[in-house]
C-alpha cells in the first residue's frame, strides 16, 4: 500500500475529484489537493506514487507560472515512470507537455453526448467493457493534437480526441467521468461558467445519464487506482 498520498491539481475549488476520489479510498490510497492558482506548493516527485491533473475554465495556453509549473511537474512524473491522469483541461495540459497543440476545438461541447471508442479503447486496461457507444458529460472549448506515440481511445462527433494512452501508466481524458449530479449542479452555477450556460440550447439535467455515468466511473477508476497500486509495489519490490 502506498504511504504517500496521490497528488492531484486543481485549478478552481470546484473541480475536485468527485467519483475519482472512492476509487482511491477503496483501494487504500489516500490524496491530496494542490491548488497551485493560490500559491499552493507541490511535493517532491518522489514523495507521491501519482498525479492526477483536473479540468478548469483556464487555457493550457495560459502564460501564467503555475500553468508552466504544471508542466515540469507532468514531464517529470512521466519520466520518473509513476502514473498520470488528466481530465479535461488536465489532458489537454498532457497533450501540451508531449509537445503537441492545444487549440480551440471546432465548437463548444457541453452536455451529454455518446462517446465513441477505438479499437484500441475498446481493447484498453481501463476502459474495455463500457457500452460503445458511452453516454458522457462534456465541458470543454479547447482540444489538443494526439501525442506522437499515444494511443487514440475515443472520440465524439464533435471533438476527436477524447481520450488517449501514452505508454502504459499515462491517460488523458477530454470528458468528465468524474462529475456526480451535485457537481454538475453547481458548476452550471458558477460565475466562471455562466458563459458556456446561457450558450446552450436548454437546461442542463444534471441527473440524465447519472446511473451509467456512475458505472462507468467505478469501473474506470477503480481500475486507474489499482494500476497505482499495482506500478507502486513493483518499484517498491525494485528497491528490496
Amino acid at each position: 500500500m502506498a504511504n504517500n498520498p496521490v497528488t492531484v491539481i486543481r485549478h478552481v475549488p470546484f473541480e475536485g475529484l468527485g467519483r475519482i476520489g472512492p476509487a482511491l479510498d477503496r483501494v487504500g490510497l489516500a490524496f491530496e489537493y494542490f491548488d497551485l492558482f493560490a500559491g499552493a506548493r507541490l511535493p517532491d516527485v518522489a514523495a507521491s506514487p501519482a498525479l492526477i491533473v483536473m479540468g478548469g475554465p483556464q487555457s493550457a495556453n495560459d502564460g501564467e507560472e503555475y500553468l508552466r509549473t504544471e508542466l515540469r511537474r507532468i514531464e517529470a512524473m512521466m519520466a520518473a515512470g509513476k502514473p498520470v491522469l488528466g481530465i479535461c483541461l488536465g489532458a489537454q495540459l498532457i497533450a501540451k507537455a508531449l509537445g503537441q497543440r492545444v487549440y480551440r476545438n471546432a465548437a463548444k461541447e457541453i452536455g451529454w453526448f455518446p462517446l465513441h471508442f477505438t479499437p484500441a479503447g475498446s481493447g484498453d486496461p481501463l476502459l474495455n467493457g463500457l457500452p460503445n457507444p458511452a453516454t458522457v458529460l462534456q465541458w470543454h472549448g479547447e482540444t489538443f493534437d494526439l501525442p506522437s506515440g499515444a494511443e487514440h481511445l475515443a472520440s465524439s462527433e464533435l471533438c476527436r480526441n477524447q481520450a488517449f494512452r501514452y505508454g502504459s501508466q499515462v491517460y488523458g481524458f477530454q470528458f468528465h467521468l468524474e462529475t456526480t449530479p451535485d457537481m454538475i449542479a453547481a458548476w452550471c452555477c458558477q460565475d466562471a461558467n455562466c458563459g458556456d450556460v446561457r450558450e446552450l440550447a436548454g437546461p442542463l439535467d444534471p441527473c440524465a445519464f447519472d446511473r451509467e455515468q456512475q458505472q462507468a466511473a467505478e469501473m474506470v477508476f477503480g481500475r486507474w487506482a489499482g494500476l497505482v497500486m499495482e506500478v507502486e509495489s513493483d518499484r517498491r519490490a525494485a528497491r528490496e
